[in-house]
């Protein structure tokens, strides 16, 4: 087993177990909707009206099908650390990564949630409404995601 970091204890391994145990559901909520949006991206270049999009729009849509993809690897990766790791007495290890992993994939998740409301605008209503639209998408998760858990630890 790896030696905990230089200041700190080592945890007991039901805790450990119980972190990963928890950081798994959490995975898990966020796996199901990238999941769901990844698989809704896939099927956009198989409709008529896909050919419509500008080149731009089109350029958009790639990144934000790549950014899905990756948000999907980053949340799936703990599993796969588990697997191969899971037995050779690298718990902690794992954790630690699975947490690692899980503040990506909320980055990830958010990215993709405020990059399909940017293509999703530009196509319906133009460019302006789109960046406002991703801005206030991606302050709206900005604030619930990062600044309500922070001020709510300050107390």
């Amino acid at each position: 087993m790896t030696s905990p970091p230089v200041g700190r204890r080592p945890r007991p391994p039901q805790q450990i177990t119980r972190n990963f145990n928890e950081l798994l559901q959490e995975l898990r909520v966020m796996q199901t909707g990238v999941q769901i949006l990844t698989g809704f991206l896939l099927t956009v270049p198989f409709t008529e009206r896909f050919t419509e999009l500008t080149e731009t729009q089109q350029r958009i849509y790639l990144g934000i099908l790549v950014a899905a993809v990756l948000t999907t690897l980053v949340i799936v990766a703990p599993v796969c650390y588990h697997r191969l790791l899971f037995r050779r007495g690298e718990r902690e290890w794992i954790v630690a990564a699975a947490q690692r992993c899980a503040l990506a994939g909320l980055v990830g998740l958010a990215t993709v949630s405020a990059a399909v409301v940017l293509l999703v605008f530009d196509v319906v209503l133009g460019r302006v409404a789109a960046l406002t639209a991703a801005a206030a998408v991606a302050l709206a998760f900005t604030l619930m995601w990062a600044v309500v858990p922070w001020r709510g630890r300050a107390r």
